[in-house]
């Protein structure tokens, strides 16, 4: 390919993110059937209905996007895979739960036909030819970055309650049990995967992929392993003494959440309905972690989240140090050691917004006026290439 337009969007890492990506998925799907499997042994049917609730509504979420995607794009099929059932049979496979599967195929299909065409032809000694529109690679990329949109979706509605959940157990019996810590790894595994995966998926829009390096992405991982950890943990603390009123935590949290998602203006479904699913989508998110989805300066907006957050994580310690200290669990904590535990909860989120602040001043690029311009060239130059890609481009770089 010649070097006219900088690198490839497409790299090495990026090929390995895509191949790591399914085997991760089906192994967690793994975890999630033993969890299952092992609460219902155990007879902790309260557990267990959580847990259920948390795969279907996941799934349910996860498909009804996957399929109103196909719907904007007029079912018009990208990858030979995606191309094998018809309308109605990818209609009917999403009903199934199984549709996400199907672009996960598509992915992984684009990645090595991708990967190859960077290989020298031997008899032409170039590889794809520059007249092939559109760019396998830019239907990579393109495919890419919705199936990395599709699992941060899965990760904070399924993942993340998840971790919650698990941790909470062990804060609960005040033992560690080999099945809910794998459970825990694995979910931490593809909380971080998915967003540093999301991450490389908008990088590789942008047109100064150059300036993408592995440092970056490590960086991106670090902070937000640290944010996402500590907000977990907080959440995890209030559910141990407080079971029943982290269900009002969220649904109030979610509320305000969701009203703020909506005074953002999102334009990111090309449907009134997808777009207040995809605003109620936010509001679940950002109860977790904080995400871009509007175009202009986002400092303001996410100085007031974090202070929100930060907020919320030192009230829901405090609480919990109040009723270790009123009521305690059948183990016992010193009052001393669970003040030392809620104060390194809220110190570690604080660390967590240092390395980000760092994150922001050495490795993220600025989507400029310049930048911008070269983005819409790039779409003029691949046509299909994915609109939704360029907002969620747009207000994560701005």
């Amino acid at each position: 390919m010649s070097d006219t337009q900088g690198e490839s969007k497409y790299s090495c890492w990026d090929f390995l993110i895509t191949c790591v990506g399914l085997p991760l998925f089906l192994t967690d799907i793994g975890l999630d059937i033993w969890a299952a499997v092992i609460f219902y042994q155990e007879k902790a049917y309260a557990c267990l209905g959580v847990l259920l609730l948390l795969l279907v509504g996941s799934t349910l979420l996860a498909q009804a996007y996957s399929w109103l995607w196909y719907s904007y794009d007029n079912f018009e099929m990208k990858t030979k895979v995606e191309g094998l059932p018809t309308q109605r049979e990818l209609t009917v496979l999403h009903v199934c739960q199984l549709g996400v599967y199907v672009r996960h195929a598509g992915v992984l299909e684009m990645a090595v036909r991708s990967m190859y065409n960077r290989l020298p032809d031997p008899e032409k000694g170039a590889s794809t030819p520059e007249e092939q529109k559109p760019k396998t690679e830019d239907i990579t990329v393109s495919l890419t970055h919705d199936l990395s949109m599709l699992r941060i979706i899965e990760t904070f509605s399924e993942s993340a309650p998840q971790l919650t959940l698990m941790l909470t157990i062990i804060l609960q019996t005040g033992h560690l049990d080999p099945v809910t810590v794998l459970k825990a790894i694995g979910s931490a595994s593809a909380i971080a995967f998915s967003v540093t995966a999301y991450h490389r998926s908008l990088r590789s829009f942008l047109p100064d992929k150059e300036k993408q390096q592995i440092t970056s992405s490590v960086i991106y991982f670090i902070w937000n392993l640290v944010l996402i950890s500590s907000r977990l943990t907080a959440l995890a603390l209030f559910a141990s003494v407080l079971p029943c009123f982290i269900f009002t935590h969220f649904i109030c949290s979610w509320l305000v959440l969701f009203f703020f998602a909506w005074r953002s203006k999102t334009d990111f479904m090309e449907s009134p309905c997808g777009e207040w699913l995809y605003r109620a989508t936010v509001g679940l998110i950002w109860y977790f972690n904080w995400f871009s989805v509007a175009g202009g300066k986002t400092r303001y907006r996410t100085a007031l989240y974090h202070g929100y957050i930060l907020t919320d994580i030192c009230i829901l310690c405090a609480v919990w140090c109040w009723k270790m200290s009123t009521d305690p669990p059948d183990f016992v904590i010193q009052p001393m050691l669970a003040l030392i535990t809620a104060a390194c909860v809220v110190a570690v989120y604080v660390l967590g917004l240092i390395l980000k602040a760092i994150y922001y001043k050495l490795f993220h690029p600025n989507l400029d006026k310049n930048m911008g311009d070269e983005v819409d060239a790039c779409m003029v130059r691949a046509p299909r290439c994915n609109k939704r890609m360029r907002k969620l481009a747009e207000s994560f770089y701005c």
